[in-house]
């Protein structure tokens, strides 16, 4: 695998949990913020997770001239028929900034599962992974998930996004996670170890 490896995600939260996994493997990752360019961010067109996931490590393996690796991510809520899934991030379409974009969210997703008692609340998070060269060859790809239950109000000061609404079996929301637990247990936490093993022997994941 050449090093380092450029990670394309704006999230500095994605990068800090994917630094803690892959930097003890002994995979060197980089920031797009140390790219001497800005590369904007592309439309994710694509329906799945592993397809956006792909669409994007292409995208700025591309634009950057380097090997990259790309997240996408999100909740996928049983009663809701998977929503809101590839939409996660953007799921409420309000907030100028990711911590408003995330109450924001997790307010939506309240309200959807009104009235839905805990029983039909399963749910779990969804991440794939992809890493491609310049020339659009991917090079790995992985994919992990992490279930629970929605719970009825947010818990925790960890981790981001939907993590203070899912309620593991232990009774704690992944927001309750101590960062080397979640990462240890977690939809991407579990995608990255895959994605580690894929790199060492030479095999792509997905395949």
């Amino acid at each position: 695998m050449p090093t380092p490896l450029l990670i394309a995600t704006s999230n500095p939260h994605k990068l800090e949990e994917i630094r803690a996994v892959l930097g003890p493997l002994g995979i060197a990752c980089e920031s797009l913020e140390s790219l001497s360019i800005a590369i904007p961010e592309p439309e994710e067109t694509e329906p799945t997770f592993e397809a956006n996931a792909l669409l994007k490590a292409r995208w700025y393996a591309r634009k950057s001239g380097r090997t990259a690796l790309a997240d996408d991510s999100g909740l996928a809520v049983d009663v809701l028929h998977g929503a809101p899934g590839i939409f996660s991030a953007r799921y409420a379409g309000v907030g100028s900034n990711r911590e408003e974009r995330d109450a924001a969210n997790n307010q939506k997703l309240l309200r959807a599962l009104e009235g839905i008692d805990s029983q039909k609340r399963t749910a779990r998070f969804v991440c794939a992974l992809s890493i491609a060269e310049p020339d659009g060859r991917e090079l790995a790809c992985a994919r992990g998930t992490f279930d629970g239950i929605i719970g009825f109000a947010p818990r925790g000061t960890n981790g981001f996004g939907y993590d203070p609404l899912l309620v593991l079996e232990d009774g704690r929301t992944s927001a309750e996670l101590a960062p080397s637990e979640k990462n240890e247990r977690s939809h991407r936490g579990a995608a990255l170890r895959a994605l580690a093993r894929s790199i060492r022997d030479g095999l792509c994941a997905c395949g």
